[in-house]
């Protein structure tokens, strides 16, 4: 393996992009960006959904090609074909979504991203070289899919290292992460940085950004709007220069507001249908009406398994598994738990949320048919493009005509539609998976006090969520999920972060510590 970047530091850029320029149509996603990427400085690169990072960063990588403009990499003009160009120069990425094949192990995975020429013995020992001198342990001959997301991230870190990248890019690293994870994630790029490279950090988590990084570039609609010392600005500061305007703070409801519970969870066991899934073990809680209960947890460890079963998605084995309102449903469908006023918001927003070509009003008849959009199976059109009109209205959502297709909205976008088009409803149950997932900080705060709102109405509303700081910013009451098995619940004010972030990975949660209590 070939040695570490040499650590002096030169003023010459590893990379240089001047005046870059894409367009996609008529529609500019960058706009003359200007930006350097020194040896031994992570870079923050930050925006609003929309803002141009990821188009950006894919012709950093080769992936897609400027319309106008220049790259220069060590001050000499370069045209990258492709990844496999930019790999050839020393740029390594790692993608915020793993390319990872379950079935395979380690260290076939990272083989398949490497030259075919390279012997797998060599591959092998690299791995094992990586991780002994960066401190990521990993075993090249276990199968990805017993691996948790942690593990999975380590792989990708790693093949990018076996290529000994001067540049590495990384995109939302820390999103799948633990609190321990990513503390043990600063210090390998801390390491890298010491040894002379260059990182591009992208993130929405603006307290990570000005913990790690040394400069941040700022990119709204396209444009860069400002570079700065993150170390000197505050959240807020940061947050204002990427959406343009002050962002709308989160207020707590004020009072006591919790009532009954109206959404009951007892002893939920299930055998999941995907031969990787995680089974659900004994799970049982509550949620009172006024209250918002977090589910914390790293990605895999049954959370699409408990979306499934609340939802009616996968029906209990028994009806007393799940209650809503009083009324056992666990072998409800998913339309006989929407008229007993409950609703649910799945992970992935298009695709499972939203039908990409179908338009918003279409949508909204899709998840809303069984409440009053029909009547002797005839749809009230009126009544479906009502919601869209309300929800727009209600969240701020921007989109180019009043009913769009829902693949035409951006990210942050189509989350405050998929949101507003349930609580609109007026609901007494709400089950939401990662509400904020990839979207911005506005869109965020836009969200959170929407659900907020909701429980101080008096609805039980569960939250499944990966981002900590998100729970801990909204919820009452935080478990966590961990291989199928719930911890019981505790109060957010009382909550120790370190002691959440060792139940999220396991390190703390004892199969007698784990669910059969309902309840604080």
């Amino acid at each position: 393996m070939a040695d570490p970047v040499a650590t002096r530091v030169t003023s010459q850029p590893l990379l240089q992009a001047i005046g870059i320029t894409k367009l996609y149509g008529t529609f500019v996603a960058n706009d003359h960006i200007d930006l350097d990427l020194h040896p031994a400085q992570i870079h923050a690169l930050l925006g609003e959904n929309g803002a141009g990072k990821s188009t950006f960063v894919k012709m950093a990588y080769g992936l897609i090609q400027p319309n106008d403009g220049e790259l220069r990499w060590l001050g000499r003009k370069t045209v990258l074909a492709g990844p496999a160009q930019a790999r050839a120069l020393g740029i390594g990425m790692v993608f915020q979504h793993f390319s990872l094949f379950e079935n395979l192990t380690v260290a076939e995975n990272v083989a398949l991203g490497l030259p075919p020429s390279e012997p797998f013995a060599k591959i092998s020992a690299g791995i094992a070289e990586i991780s002994r001198r960066y401190g990521l342990p990993l075993e090249p001959r276990r199968e990805v899919w017993r691996l948790s997301v942690g593990e999975r991230q380590r792989i990708e870190i790693v093949r990018a290292l076996l290529q000994n990248p001067k540049l590495l890019i990384l995109d939302e690293p820390t999103s799948v992460l633990t609190p321990q994870e990513a503390d043990q994630l600063f210090v390998v790029l801390e390491s890298l940085k010491a040894e002379g490279r260059a990182i591009l950090y992208i993130s929405h988590k603006l307290d990570e950004v000005k913990r790690l990084c040394d400069t941040a570039t700022i990119l709204r609609g396209g444009k860069k709007v400002a570079t700065c010392d993150p170390r000197r600005e505050t959240a807020g500061s940061l947050a204002r220069m990427m959406v343009g305007g002050e962002i709308g703070e989160v207020k707590s409801a004020a009072g006591e507001r919790v009532g009954k519970p109206r959404l009951v969870v007892q002893d939920l066991s299930m055998v999941p249908d995907d031969p990787h899934g995680i089974r659900l073990d004994h799970v049982s809680v509550e949620v009172r009406g006024g209250e918002i209960l977090g589910i914390a947890g790293v990605a895999g460890n049954g959370q699409d398994e408990l979306f499934a079963a609340l939802s009616g998605e996968r029906l209990s084995a028994s009806d007393g598994s799940v209650v809503i309102d009083g009324e056992a449903a666990g072998r409800f469908s998913i339309s006989q738990r929407r008229r007993l006023g409950a609703a649910f918001v799945p992970e992935e927003r298009l695709g499972h949320a939203t039908a990409p070509r179908m338009t918003l009003s279409e949508n909204a008849l899709l998840t809303r048919h069984a409440v009053g959009m029909t009547h002797d199976g005839f749809i009230n059109r009126a009544a479906t493009i009502k919601v869209v009109d309300e929800a727009t209205k209600a969240f701020d959502i921007r989109k180019a005509k009043r009913d769009p297709e829902a693949a035409s909205l951006s990210g942050g976008n189509l989350q405050k539609f998929v949101v507003g088009r349930e609580i609109l409803r007026e609901l007494g149950v709400l089950v939401v998976s990662q509400p904020t997932w990839g979207v911005d900080a506005g869109a965020a705060a836009v969200i959170r006090q929407a659900l907020i709102d909701l429980a101080a109405r008096g609805a039980a509303v569960l939250v499944i969520s990966q981002d900590l700081d998100e729970l801990l910013e909204i919820a009452d009451r935080i478990a966590v999920i961990f291989t199928g098995r719930l911890s019981s619940p505790i109060e957010s004010k009382t909550a120790d972060r370190e002691h959440l972030g060792l139940l999220m990975g396991g390190s703390s949660a004892q199969p007698r510590e784990m669910s059969h209590a309902v309840g604080a």
